[in-house]
């Protein structure tokens, strides 16, 4: 891995970046968030469920730890984006989730809001690195012009699909 420095507006940032456009860091990545995600999902919403402190913890050690290495190797900028993913997640999350629970027979209002917690940061963390992914497989990150496209198919198409998934339910 190299530093190497990027602009961004008028500050100059330095990330840690592979030499090539996530060949390990992405599948790594998602393959490892993806078992995270999904054992945090069947602790929070399993029928034996533990204590919420638990999952608490072992939900928000393991957000915190990506958050590390989403601020190494994408650096601020990129994570602001998660904000975004957030907007955009209140949507996707409730849409998502509640399409999920419907597999198991359950609705997302059969939980209180606590619990949604950790699955939902899942969830942030997860798209971010999709969008992360997006910009390196289409060589848009430091080309603004196309950088500008995927950013626009991304929310075009997250809407499309969110929007589907709450008129289905």
């Amino acid at each position: 891995m190299t530093i190497r420095k990027r602009k961004h507006r008028s500050t100059e940032v330095q990330t840690v970046r592979p030499d090539f456009p996530g060949y390990f860091i992405y599948p790594f990545f998602m393959v490892h968030m993806l078992a995270f995600g999904l054992s945090g999902f069947l602790l929070a919403y399993s029928s034996d469920a533990p204590d919420l402190g638990f999952l608490y913890m072992h939900g928000g050690l393991a957000i915190a730890v990506y958050l590390a290495f989403y601020l190494t190797l994408f650096g601020v900028d990129e994570v602001k984006w998660m904000l975004i993913n957030a907007e955009l997640g209140i949507l996707g999350i409730y849409s998502q989730i509640g399409w999920i629970l419907g597999v198991f027979d359950k609705k997302i209002e059969d939980y209180p809001w606590y619990v949604h917690v950790v699955p939902f940061l899942y969830y942030v963390l997860y798209t971010f690195l999709l969008r992360q992914f997006l910009l390196d497989v289409t060589r848009s990150r430091d080309n603004p012009r196309r950088r500008s496209l995927v950013d626009f198919g991304y929310v075009g198409l997250s809407l499309l699909v969110y929007g589907y998934l709450l008129y289905r339910n």
